[in-house]
């Protein structure tokens, strides 16, 4: 057993520019681990270097410099065995529209070298919810279901890491669900690591154990989700008053009221200078009759707005 599923040191990915100019640094030395059997996740802007990393996983973009490593083994060293031990789950919807969804895996698991007796392709069609479609021309798919198709391509070789770009853009509530459930199961049944790309932060907030971002070619963060959440200091108290609240209240330093709809005060303030408890009775020491309350968190988008914007 290995503790790292990817180990990525000193990556870096340059293009050069057309028409003689200044080339484009993608990747910036980029130092990597994402733990065996975890669910990670790798955000950042567009344009931040996400794709570029996960095409040089796949073995489908060159590295100018580094070393990466896939279950151990070493791109450089054992390209086919890192190869075999990673499936992407890419965005686009690449596929060719004369082959039916059965064909589309019996010929990926063909380019893998899976042996006719070990191939599954009706059980992944089956897990994905495709069986019934299983001799129906890819063209006649819908949108969700060429996705849905998409991730049994990446799964007929039995990768040990599965990297979904993007699954859930564009698709409906119904298959985003279906996709989760079957790699959750997937995750915890056999210890696949499912490293996650998306622009839905609150999906990577349930999904991930732990969460990178990446920004400019660079790894700006790489903490688990809770620590992520519990960097932004800031909370917002809601209160509904009981009766009229005072027309003035002063508050202690650091703290800020908004009135919103409904008579309720949102009061926002650092919980490292004030607890909750001490401000509710600070409040009611100045004539507030509290009849319900509410507390707000930081969320990932917090976070990750946070990060990305001070480093622009």
């Amino acid at each position: 057993m290995v503790d790292y599923a990817i180990e990525i040191e000193g990556l870096q990915k340059t293009y050069a520019a057309a028409g003689g100019g200044a080339p484009k640094h993608a990747l910036k030395g980029v130092d990597l681990q994402i733990p065996a059997g975890s669910i990670f996740g790798l955000l950042g802007p567009n344009g931040a270097g996400k794709s570029t990393m996960i095409n040089i996983l796949a073995g489908l973009v060159n590295k100018t410099s580094g070393k990466v490593k896939i279950r151990g083994w070493d791109q450089d060293v054992n390209p086919r065995q890192s190869r075999a031990a990673i499936g992407v789950m890419p965005q686009e919807l690449n596929l060719d529209p004369f082959f039916t969804p059965f064909e589309a895996l019996e010929v990926q698991a063909g380019l893998y070298a899976v042996p006719k007796q070990e191939r599954r392709s009706m059980e992944i069609l089956d897990m994905v919810g495709l069986a019934d479609k299983a001799n129906a021309y890819a063209r006649s798919l819908s949108g969700g279901m060429r996705r849905r198709l998409l991730l049994a391509k990446a799964l007929v070789h039995n990768p040990q890491v599965l990297v979904l770009d993007e699954p859930t853009a564009g698709v409906d509530i119904e298959l985003r669900q279906m996709l989760w459930t079957n790699v959750r199961r997937l995750n915890e049944e056999t210890g696949l690591t499912v490293i996650l790309t998306t622009h839905y932060l609150e999906e990577a907030q349930e999904m991930c154990d732990e969460i990178a971002i990446i920004n400019h070619g660079e790894v700006v963060i790489r903490d688990s989700t809770n620590a992520l959440l519990n960097r932004l200091d800031g909370k917002t108290l809601v209160i509904y008053p009981h009766g009229d609240a005072p027309a003035t209240l002063p508050l202690p330093e650091g703290v800020t009221m908004e009135r919103r709809p409904n008579d309720a005060l949102a009061f926002t303030y650092n919980r490292s200078q004030i607890g909750t408890g001490a401000l509710m009775e600070e409040l009611r020491a100045h004539g507030l009759h509290i009849r319900d309350v509410a507390t707000e968190e930081p969320d990932l988008e917090d976070v990750f707005l946070d990060l990305t914007k001070s480093r622009d």
